[in-house]
């Protein structure tokens, strides 16, 4: 036989609940009693009837309802059921509250709400930025209606130069929703398509009901185009608005949306121009100065070009003279040499009687008498002329 401990026991049961589908998705109705909401904001309280009690929580921030909570108030809300294992507590963890008498239509579009928020298509990580510049918008509307031609008007008004194009589909009645999400994946199947709007006139929630359905919602989030959802009046809130990149509270508002007004662009063009046109006037306005300030230093940088050229001319004259001086003087100090190489020229010595006697046979210069015999041939050269001689004799001595 098994032992269970209570800790045990209670994980099994909270296990079981938690594994049961129909208790994970559960809509309750009921009236509200024993309500209380402490400090930290969260809801407690019991929901009755005539046969049993629920306790029920609902925690602040992550549900929607809460304020419909008062206690004898007749509710449905929507939770999962669990346990607080530390008291064996059973317990609803509540996130939708809704006024008893809501229809069929608020309930459905509330479970729908849900689903599509857990499996993350309302977040807004994921929505786009529209384009600055549509070349071409896909406009997912009926063509009969005033929305077709209200957003053409707002169009041609703003940006002209976009183009438009329909993609008609029913907005309301049996079928409409399987339209619109045909009309939607037929934009983006285009290929030249940069934007759409999905968009329609205000009514009942009965009117906008096909923009409620999970198709519609499915279609938006599949486009790989950016999409605006323009459904009904300011205060209508559609599951197509939320699964949009971008929602307006009105089509004319959507077709502002989705294109710049020209008067702006125009108006930013020329203030664009003019802010171009100061700021170069502005900069060649102190290039000027600035080169006037570099030329007037620079001027005051130059040389004196009259002064060097005198001072160049004054350089040459004192050259030249200098030049002259020196030639004159080296002039007569070469002349006196050449006097004095004339003094001491053999030719002038002998042109005053000296003789230079060589021998006959050699020309060696005689300087000795021993250096000759008698009868020896002698060449005697003078100031004039050259003489043929023989030693007849030899006399030695000083």
């Amino acid at each position: 036989m098994a032992v269970y401990t209570v800790g045990e026991v209670s994980s099994y049961i909270k296990d079981t609940l938690e594994r049961d589908s129909l208790l994970q998705d559960a809509w309750v109705s009921g009236e509200v009693a024993n309500l209380a909401r402490p400090g930290s904001g969260h809801s407690y309280f019991t929901l009755r009837d005539s046969k049993a009690t629920l306790r029920c929580v609902m925690f602040r921030g992550s549900s929607r309802g809460a304020d419909q909570l008062d206690n004898g108030a007749a509710v449905i809300v929507h939770g999962r059921v669990s346990m607080y294992e530390p008291r064996g507590d059973l317990q609803l963890i509540v996130d939708i509250v809704q006024p008893e008498g809501v229809g069929e239509l608020q309930l459905k579009l509330e479970q729908l709400h849900l689903k599509l928020e857990q499996e993350g298509l309302f977040e807004p990580s994921r929505k786009r930025e529209l384009p600055v510049f549509p070349k071409r918008i896909a406009v997912v509307t009926s063509p009969t209606g005033a929305v077709w031609h209200d957003i053409q008007n707002v169009i041609s008004r703003r940006y002209p130069l976009v183009e438009l194009a329909l993609a008609p589909s029913p907005v309301q009645g049996d079928g409409a929703a399987s339209a619109i999400a045909e009309a939607i994946g037929a934009a983006n199947e285009a290929g030249d398509v940069d934007l759409i709007i999905v968009a329609r006139g205000g009514g009942s929630l009965e009117d906008l009901w096909a923009f409620n359905e999970e198709a519609v919602a499915r279609a938006i989030y599949a486009s790989v185009v950016p999409v605006i959802s323009a459904v009904g009046h300011e205060t209508d809130y559609t599951i197509a608005d939320l699964v949009a990149d971008h929602r307006a509270p009105t089509p004319s508002a959507a077709a502002e949306m989705a294109v710049p007004d020209r008067a702006e662009l125009l108006s930013g063009i020329v203030g664009a121009a003019q802010f171009l046109n100061s700021n170069i006037d502005g900069r060649l306005s102190g290039s000027k100065d600035a080169l006037r300030q570099l030329d007037f230093r620079l001027q005051r940088g130059l040389p004196d070009m009259d002064a060097l050229r005198i001072r160049v001319d004054d350089l040459l004259r004192a050259a030249a003279s200098h030049l002259h001086h020196t030639v004159s003087l080296n002039s007569e100090r070469l002349e006196g040499l050449r006097l004095r190489l004339e003094t001491l020229s053999p030719n002038d010595t002998l042109r005053r009687g000296y003789a230079i006697v060589q021998t006959g046979k050699d020309g060696a210069v005689v300087s000795d008498a021993s250096q000759v015999n008698a009868g020896d041939g002698l060449n005697i050269t003078l100031g004039q002329g050259v003489l043929e001689a023989e030693v007849s004799g030899v006399r030695e001595g000083e």
